[in-house]
């Protein structure tokens, strides 16, 4: 469904009554497009408090020429702030430059892992934390702000690269952790030849891949090179098939949450897997007092114990190849709560807690990463049939001021599938242009 409020206030009636009104005032995203495949303008790097990370031939590597009037991008490195004095240097770099920043511009602070043995370095980089979510919320125009905590610039080209163009137009707020390999990780399939295509060669299957969210997955791995098979209900497999038709990938017709589901997959790919996306999913929504328990079971059995089933199955199995991506669907229902939402809250916030526990293990006897998305308000006919009222308080209520799009959930998974998204293992990652509530 269309957001009309979005659209009234690009226009310069819109904008002068919503503005007199102290209304929300959204302004149209930016998003990864063939034709416009970069942010248009200059990158804007800077210090605070001393550096020794280089992260310069990483960031040129974003496709953003160097500059320093009306950035697209300004990324600070701030790995080298360990105490108050530090922070006014964040202040001192960001504050002459943020006016300056271009709409749908992107800010991106580099930080630090906490030191456990410096108490006055843990309250510096922890304070980075509110200060990025913070900005986020104040900065407007549709700019977005993220922090990445690192040790190596290297390791986190992927996320530079994908925090630093269209392709993350909906995720703002976010810490996001990149790691390392650990050092007897079977080692990962060789980078990709083609950067446009980096999933060429390798095979991704997409749970609930017929529709909405899942289709928009199997469209974006698809364009990034793999073979996509879509994994639906036997009910929806004339449409799975459709999908998978028009992306050149596979159908596959079975019940998640059957018993021998996970084997099924594998006796379906011999040929090994490479990236899993658990997407399936569903509601049944209500007050727990008037919850009866055929409404909680199901949305425990689709959303949680199918995932834990099927990815202890393949990865039992040996399916998913060394350097596999494991990505699962979460919710900010599972991280902050919803009303009339106990059973999804909790299937949701389950696939958190599985990803954090499962990451180490996976990534150390098998070399496949698990991490999650989690998706606030996205535009689906799901969110379409919401009430009036409850659809608009759920599109305003981020820093964005406006609902997501299905490919803004397919983007961060298909940075997350990356190749050389090897050191980022454990995350959830929200994409809810900042949501007010549970961010």
């Amino acid at each position: 469904m269309a957001d009309r409020y979005l659209s009234f206030t690009g226009t310069a009636p819109g904008r002068f009554l919503t503005r007199r009104l102290g209304l929300p005032q959204p302004a149209a995203l930016r998003r990864w497009s063939p034709r416009q495949p970069v942010l248009d303008g200059p990158l804007l790097h800077l210090t605070a408090g001393g550096s020794g990370l280089d992260a310069a031939p990483v960031l040129a590597r974003a496709g953003l020429p160097p500059g320093d009037r009306d950035p697209a991008a300004v990324v600070l490195d701030a790995t080298g702030v360990r105490d108050v004095d530090g922070l006014g240097a964040v202040h001192a770099a960001l504050h002459p430059v943020l006016r300056s920043v271009a709409a749908s511009g992107r800010v991106v602070l580099l930080g630090a892992p906490l030191d456990a043995d410096d108490h006055h370095q843990a309250a510096a980089q922890q304070a980075l934390e509110g200060f990025t979510r913070s900005l986020g919320k104040e900065i407007g125009r549709g700019r977005t702000v993220n922090l990445v905590r690192l040790t190596d610039a290297d390791a986190a080209g992927s996320t530079l690269r994908f925090l630093l163009s269209p392709k993350s137009a909906y995720v703002s707020g976010q810490v996001i952790h990149v790691g390392a390999p650990a050092p007897d990780t079977p080692a990962p399939q060789g980078a990709p030849a083609d950067p446009e295509r980096p999933l060429a060669g390798r095979t991704a299957l997409v749970t609930g891949g017929a529709r909405g969210i899942g289709e928009a997955v199997a469209e974006t791995l698809a364009r990034d090179g793999a073979h996509v098979v879509v994994l639906d209900v036997p009910a929806a497999e004339a449409d799975a098939r459709a999908v998978a038709a028009r992306l050149g990938g596979t159908a596959l017709a079975l019940d998640i949450t059957a018993a021998d589901a996970g084997e099924r997959i594998a006796a379906a790919l011999p040929g090994g897997l490479d990236v899993l996306i658990h997407n399936a999913g569903i509601t049944r929504d209500r007050r727990l007092v008037n919850m009866p328990a055929e409404r909680w079971s199901p949305v425990l059995q689709v959303n949680l114990a199918s995932v834990l089933r099927t990815t202890d199955a393949l990865l039992a199995a040996g399916t998913l190849r060394p350097g596999g991506r494991i990505v699962a669907t979460a919710s900010i229902a599972g991280l902050a709560g919803n009303a009339g939402q106990t059973n999804y809250g909790a299937s949701k916030a389950g696939v958190a807690g599985l990803v954090r526990a499962l990451a180490p293990r996976a990534l150390r006897e098998h070399g496949v990463t698990v991490n999650a998305v989690a998706p606030g308000f996205i535009e689906t006919r799901m969110t379409a049939a919401v009430p009036l009222f409850i659809r608009e308080a759920g599109r305003r209520m981020n820093s964005l001021a406006q609902g997501g799009l299905p490919v803004d959930v397919a983007e961060t998974t298909a940075w997350l599938a990356h190749p050389d998204s090897g050191a980022v293992n454990g995350q959830v990652v929200r994409v809810c242009g900042q949501s007010l509530l549970g961010a």
